[in-house]
């Protein structure tokens, strides 16, 4: 009985973790936060953003991630819908991702898409293994301009 209950306890921690690292995700992108970015990965992790640039292992994504941040000096994530599954120290997922860029040279884009993970829990850590977006669509804001709040597009140096 108590193994169970350990089972479940864990399962439940596991999860709030996972929850933890892929709403970090986000900040640390939103938050253009390398620190913060580098602690979701295994050193050998991925992550596979298609036109945004792949990488593998983690001196890479921090620096596709610098490309991506200089590039889209603005952003901010909504993830949901994450369907979590975990088993022991392995896990997957898939979440949904609305996205509002600033793009340099595009300028104002609204995009969506999927995240397919695959999380790993080493030495007590959860972290990303391979993180895969698949882009449902990017679309243009024409004249759209924040009017009022805390953000405003580009980011002082």
């Amino acid at each position: 009985m108590y193994k169970e209950l350990e089972a479940r306890l864990d399962a439940i921690e596991s999860r709030f973790a996972i929850d933890a690292l892929i709403a970090n995700y986000a900040e640390a992108f939103d938050t253009m936060n390398m620190e913060l970015l580098a602690t979701l990965w295994h050193p050998e992790s991925r992550l596979l953003l298609g036109a945004n640039g792949n990488a593998e292992g983690l001196d890479a994504i921090l620096a596709q991630a610098r490309v991506n941040m200089a590039r889209m000096p603005h952003m901010h994530h909504w993830m949901a819908n994450a369907l979590i599954t975990v088993d022991g120290d392995n896990g997957h997922g898939l979440v949904a991702a609305d996205c509002l860029f600033y793009d340099v040279n595009q300028g104002p884009l609204q995009v969506s898409g999927q995240y397919r993970d695959v999380y790993l829990r080493r030495d007590g850590r959860w972290a990303f293994l391979e993180r895969t977006f698949t882009m449902h669509y990017a679309t243009p804001l024409q004249n759209w301009v924040p009017v009022m709040g805390t953000e405003r597009f580009g980011r002082a140096s």
